[in-house]
């Protein structure tokens, strides 16, 4: 293994920019500071969406997406945005596969779970956000499923027609009728003031 040294900035940047390739090149040879750049790059929009979509362990589940991605980096043939796309595609199979799982199990709540929703500190603050959580998960699933898929990829992931289509395993057409659809069916469920 290398010990190259990282290219300038490791914070968290919107994109990887000229730096990408060599980035990856070091991710495949195994090197850390590499996989905290491509970590610190997406992990907050990949745990954003599957916190989004009411993933059990969105935080956990985001690591298991970046496992997969950094076991599979061998697999990845593509720019900066394919790699961020096909990183996301990864987020949503793990999220189905979770369903899948949850929909054999029964539920159980656990007294982790009971303490981690007390209020731990400013509880004005806590409530409102609370409040504008659980008002965007009503609206959210008031939605098709494959309507709020594609309307969570496009907005909260950012990922372009295409993407969405590759992710979901759709046509980019399919993909455009469903954003209309979700959009169009949210301003009717907000001009009715059902959220």
């Amino acid at each position: 293994m290398t010990t190259a040294s990282p290219p300038a900035d490791l914070s968290s940047p919107a994109t990887i920019g000229d730096d990408f390739p060599a980035v990856l090149r070091a991710a495949r040879a195994g090197e850390p500071w590499a996989f905290a750049r491509v970590h610190s790059w997406l992990a907050r929009t990949v745990a954003g969406y599957l916190r989004s979509q009411g993933a059990e362990d969105p935080d956990g589940l985001a690591n298991d997406v970046f496992l997969r991605a950094f076991t599979n980096l061998h697999r990845f043939e593509g720019s900066e945005r394919n790699f961020r796309s096909w990183v996301l595609t990864i987020a949503h199979h793990r999220l189905v596969d979770q369903r899948r799982r949850a929909a054999r199990r029964p539920v159980s709540e656990s007294l982790d779970s009971f303490l981690e929703t007390r209020a731990t500190g400013d509880v004005e603050h806590e409530a409102l956000t609370r409040v504008g959580t659980d008002r965007v998960h009503r609206l959210l699933g008031q939605l098709a499923p494959d309507q709020r898929d594609v309307i969570l990829l496009r907005i909260v992931a950012d990922l372009t027609v295409e993407q969405v289509a590759e992710a979901l395993g759709k046509t980019p057409g399919a993909v455009k009728q469903l954003q209309r659809r979700g959009l169009a069916a949210l301003q009717r469920i907000l001009a009715d003031g059902d959220a």
